[in-house]
């Protein structure tokens, strides 16, 4: 999971991409969709289960070396976050580089984003913070700096692990085009691990995460005219061991059809909706997949082995 992609509008793109994914035969949905404003605050909420070890890990790796990891950095760094959610991580960040020239987060909901780009604003009224919404898996325009300042782009909480391999690199490539003058990306990506570790996880024991995968059909009912009953479906997380990812899915509970704008979609029971990867790396697996674009890699890691972060420069 993440907090990643733009927040499109409720549109001619997301009825595309929506009726697109339900006509395949295994149906799906594009992530991107989860992250309207209620999307947003339930993957916060998730960020604070005790099964969800994502987020705490990454950040006692960020807090144990963040000497180290500033001065990887560097000084007069514009420092951009994608997916920025509500910036948690990235307050260490703030509160150590050195002459940072600015913040910029670059998230999917603009709502979400405008409210915590203010609350930021307002723990650091001398940071200057340009939020941009986005979708910064395609190319998109960030703020001016000067010439002598560096951009670092920030991608933390495993979001790429949400893209396939292809896109991935796809995405890698893409960050690398945007970066200049010594600047960098630095990153974070979960390790592979014992799957009842990884499932628990995705399948917290309070529902949250449930809550946040059915979200996604309240969206479309709501901005797409759909009639999707959510007590017909179940949330339900799946590792898969040859690709080395976690699926999330919806699955039908009875024979179904769902009328989205007009159009009709045939579930049988059992069927489902695969609206989400996550994928686990090892390290010399990530650096098959960023050696490309990127000579130089300096990285941290929790003592279990967890997780890892990376500045690739």
């Amino acid at each position: 999971m993440s907090t990643e992609y733009q927040e499109v509008s409720t549109s001619t793109a997301l009825l595309d991409d929506v009726l697109e994914g339900l006509r395949h035969p295994q149906k799906s949905l594009p992530s991107k969709y989860f992250y309207d404003n209620k999307g947003s605050e339930l993957f916060e909420k998730i960020c604070g289960l005790d099964e969800y070890y994502l987020t705490r890990t990454e950040l006692n790796i960020k807090e144990n070396n963040i000497r180290d990891i500033t001065a990887a950095l560097d000084k007069h760094v514009q420092l951009i976050e994608l997916g920025s959610g509500s910036s948690l991580k990235t307050r260490l960040l703030l509160d150590h580089l050195e002459e940072l020239h600015s913040y910029v987060p670059v998230d999917i909901s603009e709502e979400f984003l405008q409210n915590e780009a203010r609350n930021l604003q307002e723990e650091y009224p001398n940071l200057t913070i340009e939020p941009v919404a986005a979708d910064y898996t395609k190319p998109f325009d960030l703020p001016e700096s000067p010439d002598e300042v560096k951009k670092v782009f920030y991608f933390p909480g495993s979001t790429i692990g949400n893209f396939t391999r292809e896109n991935a690199t796809d995405f890698i490539r893409l960050i690398s085009n945007l970066i200049d003058n010594d600047g960098g990306l630095l990153i974070g990506f979960d390790l592979i691990k014992d799957e009842e570790k990884l499932i628990a996880a995705y399948d917290d024991s309070k529902g949250v995460t449930a809550a946040f995968n059915k979200n996604i059909l309240i969206r479309i009912n709501r901005e797409l005219n759909a009639d999707f009953d959510l007590d017909q479906f179940h949330h339900k997380a799946i590792f898969n061991e040859e690709e080395n990812r976690i699926e999330m899915h919806l699955e039908s509970l009875i024979d179904q059809t769902v009328t989205i704008s007009g159009e009709k979609i045939f579930f049988e029971k059992g069927e489902t909706i695969h609206t989400e990867n996550s994928h686990k790396y090892s390290l010399s697996s990530f650096r098959e997949m960023t050696s490309s674009v990127f000579s130089n890699v300096q990285t941290w890691m929790d003592d279990e082995q967890l997780f890892a972060i990376q500045f690739l420069s």
